[in-house]
């Protein structure tokens, strides 16, 4: 019996230090702070992720709403499982607009294009550079499948047009409208899951509305620096010069000219307009993208289609509102 207790002891005495060690490594200070480290750790990670998210998509926004406000109008009625993504795209289409007039030399504009080239390889990878607009763009590609083919597209044509050089016809216009413009609005579509013929040929038409559109409210802007991008046979046309421009002359042949090209911008318009009965009604994009470019046709008329009139250098306060009661009431 004495041998038996003195065995039992002995396992006691060999088991007892390995499972107070035990007991200690799991409550040891080192251990419970080690611990608490990785825990504050994981939740600064999350909190930075957060925040980085929340900056890229205020970025995205901002932009938009400084250098194309109605635009920005425009996403903001859209559906909200798209909204954030409009945004993305609106903000990527401003970048690409705003490197001719920010760089100084061709060569700098092309760098600036061929980052997003990059990046738009790099985001279909996977694997978008670490900038606000590249980072939200991905999330759209992901989220919405969206075609690649668009946004080259929109990148090539940009990049051609860092040449800074007139159009020779209205035609040339046209289909720089279309390769941005229609292409960004293909893009808008495809983020509202809407696949539909009419609709696509609506958005053409929209789109080189919008370009010839932006080419007329550009002009201000472009003969203060001396630079004239209005279709060269146009001007011709009516015996008006590029230095008439840049004078902002008064004169009736300055005034036909921008008649003229305003004229194919409403006809355009017509035609998307025509498709109306068969455009699915998720497709406000372009639905919305019309009455904001009819409502500066029709205060350009008003101006008698002088082109420098003050009017037409400000924002209609009231647009905000013109859209959200179209988009309310769904008449386009």
């Amino acid at each position: 019996m004495a041998a038996t207790i003195s065995c039992i002891k002995h396992k006691v005495s060999c088991v007892q230090p390995s499972l107070v060690f035990t007991l200690q490594s799991k409550t040891s200070p080192a251990s419970a702070c080690a611990r608490r480290v990785a825990e504050i750790r994981s939740v600064r990670a999350a909190a930075s992720a957060t925040a980085d998210v929340q900056h890229n998509e205020r970025f995205c926004l901002e932009l938009v709403r400084s250098r194309d406000y109605e635009g920005f109008v425009c996403s903001l009625l859209l559906p909200e499982a798209a909204r954030r993504s409009a945004l993305a795209l609106r903000a990527f289409n401003v970048e690409l607009a705003q490197v001719k007039d920010s760089v100084s030399q061709k060569s700098l504009g092309l760098m600036r294009m061929q980052f997003w080239k990059t990046a738009i390889e790099e985001i279909y990878r996977d694997k978008p550079p670490n900038q606000p607009v590249s980072v939200e763009l991905w999330r759209a590609v992901k989220k919405h499948n969206l075609t690649k083919r668009w946004l080259t597209r929109i990148i090539t044509e940009r990049e051609k047009d860092l040449d800074d050089r007139g159009y020779r016809n209205l035609q040339e216009l046209e289909s720089y409208a279309e390769n941005t413009q229609s292409s960004l609005l293909f893009l808008l579509l495809e983020s509202l899951g809407v696949k539909d013929v009419h609709a696509d040929h609506a958005a053409s038409h929209v789109g080189k509305a919008h370009g010839i559109v932006t080419c007329l409210r550009a002009t201000p802007h472009h003969s203060s620096r001396r630079k004239v991008y209005l279709p060269m046979d146009i001007c011709m046309l009516h015996g008006a010069s590029q230095e008439d421009f840049i004078r902002r002359s008064q004169e009736q042949s300055i005034r036909d000219v921008v008649y003229d090209i305003a004229s194919q911008a409403h006809v355009h318009l017509e035609h998307a307009r025509s498709f109306g009965p068969s455009v699915p009604a998720a497709a406000t994009p372009e639905m919305l993208e019309r009455v904001a470019l009819e409502d500066f046709l029709q205060r350009l008329r008003k101006a008698d289609f002088d082109i420098f009139h003050p009017s037409l250098q400000k924002r209609n306060p009231l647009l905000a509102i013109q859209l959200y009661l179209r988009s309310w009431k769904k008449t386009y």
